[in-house]
């Protein structure tokens, strides 16, 4: 049996860069404590949700991947043995930008990035004007505690990307989200589980709380939280987290339930790709 303690955060906007890092380092230290040994923070950990508007003053929100935030925390997944997924906002060069995830390994090795892949432009979430689309694939990371994988936000609404982490061996994987209420509400019940099940392996997310009210005006939204895990089986693990309070949400996870659940139905068995042929047509 192979239990990882695992976290995932939601938390509020400070109003500065700084003051967010300093306060999901103090996450990975209050988490060292309950001993965690792996922690993802909500997506675009360290500022606002920007999205909500449309301003070039965010584009200097980005730096490079790695850089000095991901070498900030290369420090101290080395100093409490914790492997941390890292969603930052990401500059390749000047005018090419990228909504990543970094990956830290336990010993403080950058183990390399994701890219979101799927760009929304709708109201309030107008992605497509700081992002270019993910262009290095899905990787799955071997890690001091398993195999892991990053998919981003809006990325859950597309089934193919789960389905990929999957065949390349992913134990757990996370998805670091700013949604707010309205039409994502059921979808934010339903697709994280339905991916875990069809897929078979354990999933985290985690979603912003609060009103950037002071940040963008009347525009702001509500983030509603409801962080959580969910198992092979697309059960939760333990309870969903509030609404509107910051917390640590911890759990335990058993990774052995993935060859239980995989013997009990043979999905990769079954599965059928040479048969999906409309699926990656253009």
């Amino acid at each position: 049996m192979t239990v990882v303690r695992s976290a995932i955060t939601q938390a509020t906007w400070t109003g500065d860069k700084e003051s967010m890092i300093a306060k999901h380092e103090q996450f990975v230290r209050d988490a060292a404590a309950q001993n965690v040994q792996i922690i993802c923070f909500q997506e675009l950990f360290y500022g606002p949700y920007f999205g909500i508007t449309q301003d070039a003053k965010y584009y200097d929100y980005a730096e490079s991947v790695p850089g000095p935030t991901v070498e900030r925390f290369q420090a101290l997944a080395k100093e409490f043995h914790m492997v941390i997924v890292l969603p930052v906002y990401e500059e390749e060069q000047p005018g090419v930008l990228y909504n990543t995830a970094a990956v830290i390994d336990a010993d403080g090795t950058y183990l390399g990035k994701y890219r979101k892949h799927h760009i929304p432009n709708v109201d309030r979430f107008w992605e497509k004007f700081y992002f270019r689309p993910g262009n290095a694939g899905y990787p799955v990371f071997q890690t001091a505690v398993g195999k892991v994988g990053v998919y981003i936000c809006y990325d859950r609404h597309f089934p193919e990307g789960w389905r990929e982490f999957g065949l390349a061996g992913a134990e757990i994987v996370f998805n670091p989200s700013a949604t707010k209420p309205g039409l994502s509400n059921r979808l934010w019940e339903l697709e994280q589980p339905a991916a875990a099940a069809a897929n078979q392996y354990f999933v985290a997310a985690n979603n912003r709380i609060g009103t950037e009210t002071e940040e963008f005006g009347d525009d702001a939204v509500t983030f509603y939280g409801r962080s959580y895990f969910v198992d092979p089986r697309g059960n939760y693990v333990g309870d969903v987290a509030s609404t509107d309070t910051e917390e640590i949400v911890i759990r335990d996870l058993d990774l052995g339930l993935i060859r239980e659940v995989r013997n009990s139905w043979q999905f990769y068995r079954d599965r059928r790709p040479d048969s999906y042929t409309a699926i990656t047509a253009p």
